[in-house]
């Protein structure tokens, strides 16, 4: 192969090439792969844009139906389809045909909002998929527009999370709730901490915990009621609704405040749409509206009250806090409180009991304290079946 001359690549390419390339002789068709390109060629001279853009929504619909039966959510799949058709709308152009400085100059400018992943997945469909047959209609080859410098690489998991111990937790939240009466903005110093002390004690995500409305808290359900989210599906499936656990704790706290400081804020709070968590500040186009419920808060807001209180309540090697930290402390907590690794996965609503586990690096587990309850417990079952 190295050789070009030899007899052995004239059989490949069909003739000696070094007689082929000489001036003035004309070369013909090579047999084999040449072959097939020129066909190639000739197909995308004649093809029409009609055939073209059916292929592109036939690809389209097969993609979706084959995520549709995987489990993804409704929101989830215009989520992927979206950026796609907007920007084959944009230039006007198939997906194959795009080039990564459209795409860059698309995504930079009037697509901004959705993500390049999203085309990229679509990119990647079509070249596990449908790669020959748009090459041999179309001549065109199907490749991802983001280029191998610019495309997002998954890092594999960040740095561990280590949350502050459960005396520390404890001591933070009990200093934040003395400080309260003193603050500038009384109802919104009390919204930040409810935040924070139920996303603590539930496990809940922040995303999860801010769009929470007052009629998604059902007080009846469980033993101290229970609230409704928007969880996070496995696998990128898209949402999907699970109750979120009060307990004592947290039945106390919130009941506490929507009664007390839920009124505060300028929206109607018997409205059961209107936000759990409210923004103070409603839009000045819909200030005079009566009725109107207010937005819930923005997550930025959220983040910076608890870092803020943090820096100034939390003691402790952990100073600074945010809403995901909350979450690893509260699994890291309840299961060092003993609650079982089952428990603690129905607790964080996950689906594989491994992803749990990776709340867990930094437990401090006791294999022998754990060995001497179970024999307890094999001995008062054993004693009350006798």
């Amino acid at each position: 192969m190295t050789d070009s001359g030899t007899r052995r690549f004239s059989l490949i390419t069909g003739g000696d090439v070094a007689a082929q390339n000489r001036p003035g002789r004309y070369r013909e068709p090579e047999p084999g792969l040449a072959d097939v390109l020129t066909l190639q060629r000739q197909s995308a001279a004649t093809v029409s844009a009609e055939a073209e853009r059916a292929l592109f929504q036939d690809s389209l619909a097969e993609d979706v139906w084959a995520r549709d039966v995987a489990g993804l959510s409704p929101r989830t799949l215009e989520a992927l389809v979206q950026p796609v058709l907007e920007i084959c709308a944009y230039y006007d152009v198939m997906p194959w045909h795009l080039s990564s400085r459209q795409l860059d100059g698309y995504f930079a400018g009037p697509g901004k909002r959705p993500r390049p992943s999203t085309v990229r997945s679509k990119n990647a469909f079509l070249e596990q998929r449908y790669a020959g047959e748009i090459n041999r209609r179309f001549g065109a080859v199907v490749e991802s527009p983001v280029d191998a410098f610019n495309r997002p690489v998954h890092r594999g998991h960040f740095g561990l999370r280590i949350p502050p111990s459960a005396r520390a937790t404890k001591e933070f939240f009990a200093a934040w709730r003395e400080a309260l009466p003193r603050a500038r903005k009384y109802p919104v110093a009390v919204r930040s901490y409810v935040m924070s002390k139920v996303a603590y004690i539930s496990g809940v995500r922040a995303a999860e915990l801010r769009p929470v409305q007052l009629g998604d808290v059902h007080w009846e359900n469980g033993q101290w009621g229970r609230f409704l989210v928007h969880g996070k599906g496995a696998g990128g499936s898209g949402p999907r609704d699970r109750e979120a656990f009060l307990f004592a704790e947290g039945r106390e706290l919130l009941w506490w405040y929507v009664e007390e400081v839920r009124g505060e804020f300028a929206d109607d709070p018997s409205d059961p749409r209107a936000p759990l968590f409210p923004s103070e500040r409603l839009a000045k186009s819909l200030a005079g509206i009566e009725g109107l419920p207010a937005p819930p808060v923005v997550p930025d807001t959220f983040r910076r009250a608890l870092k803020m209180a943090s820096r100034e309540h939390l003691r402790g090697p952990v100073s600074v806090l945010f809403p995901h930290l909350l979450r690893h402390a509260c699994a890291t907590h309840n299961y060092e409180a003993g609650m079982p690794l089952w428990d603690v996965q129905v607790l964080l609503g996950h689906v594989f009991a491994s992803t749990t586990v990776g709340y867990l690096a930094t437990a401090q587990g006791d294999p022998e304290r754990a060995s001497l309850e179970s024999s307890r417990r094999a001995v008062r079952r054993l004693s009350t079946e006798a």
